[in-house]
């Protein structure tokens, strides 16, 4: 589609622009080095639904706090113990706590994630293992027996997760 707008929808732009788009991917496919991790489609599939709802549901919760004040934000820090061996499923599993409203991942430590969450009476340690799941799910991989639990938190107010 790029192409054919850069072309103008030239048809003649297509001469040129078929035969370009071959060789790129088959010059990226040769040059790529051998992963270790498959995607499942169906994995892949119910990982982006749950990522759209998730979304849409934490801006709207964010949205919710900025304009009315007196909801209450109340920020934690949490050591997540994971469930995630593979270091590539890890790095989705924290992309994915960061890019969801109200929780940000900021480190690894071991078998540790470190995460600011916005509020504590979110249930974060269901809402992590949920995550933790779909990544799961995404590359067909087994999740340790041990973790999917907060190991250590810093900041609660009061509040008492579990």
């Amino acid at each position: 589609m790029v192409w054919w707008v850069v072309a103008e929808a030239d048809p003649e732009g297509w001469l040129f622009g078929v035969p370009f788009v071959v060789l790129a991917t088959a010059a990226s496919l040769a040059l790529t080095p051998s992963r270790e991790w498959r995607i499942r489609p169906l994995g892949a599939f119910r990982y982006a639904v749950y990522f759209i709802q998730q979304s849409v549901m934490g801006g709207i919760d964010v949205s919710m706090r900025a304009i009315k004040p007196s909801l209450p934000i109340d920020p934690l820090i949490v050591r997540y113990r994971m469930r995630l061996a593979p270091e590539y499923a890890r790095v989705l599993f924290a992309d994915t706590v960061s890019l969801l409203p109200g929780t940000l991942s900021s480190g690894f430590e071991g078998e540790s994630m470190t995460i600011h969450v916005l509020d504590c009476e979110l249930d974060v340690e269901q809402s992590l293992r949920d995550v933790e799941e779909r990544v799961a799910g995404v590359f067909g991989l087994p999740l340790t027996a041990e973790g999917g639990d907060i190991v250590d938190l810093e900041g609660t107010g009061g509040c008492e997760l579990g």
